[in-house]
């Protein structure tokens, strides 16, 4: 079962007023580990932690959660066809966490 928390980020902006409040999934106290996630995990949980326009990108290149783990930098903020925003947040919010998390929990 998964559980969604509120994080807050002062380096994310929001228009309004100039944070913004992302959901990130956590399992036991922890991020999920994607490793075994299908195409439509991938895009429900970008969904879920506010990128529902972005979520479709994934669907449309057939991310699974296995290629979501290998993806670099570049690959997300050129390889997805994304405004340059929100691909700066998907990786360093949420890719990037997601990969240290899985090397963590694997190294062990």
């Amino acid at each position: 079962m998964r559980y969604y928390c509120n994080i807050t980020d002062s380096a994310m902006e929001d228009k309004a007023n100039g944070s913004v409040d992302t959901k990130s999934p956590v399992e036991n106290g922890q991020m999920p580990d994607p490793a075994n996630w299908g195409v439509s995990d991938v895009v429900n949980y970008f969904k879920a932690t506010g990128f529902e326009e972005q979520a479709t990108a994934f669907q449309d290149q057939e991310i699974d959660g296995k290629s979501l783990l290998l993806m670099t930098r570049n690959d997300v903020l050129t390889g997805l066809s994304i405004k340059l925003g929100p691909a700066l947040k998907i990786y360093e919010y949420h890719v990037k966490p997601l990969q240290t998390q899985h090397l963590k929990s694997n190294a062990s």
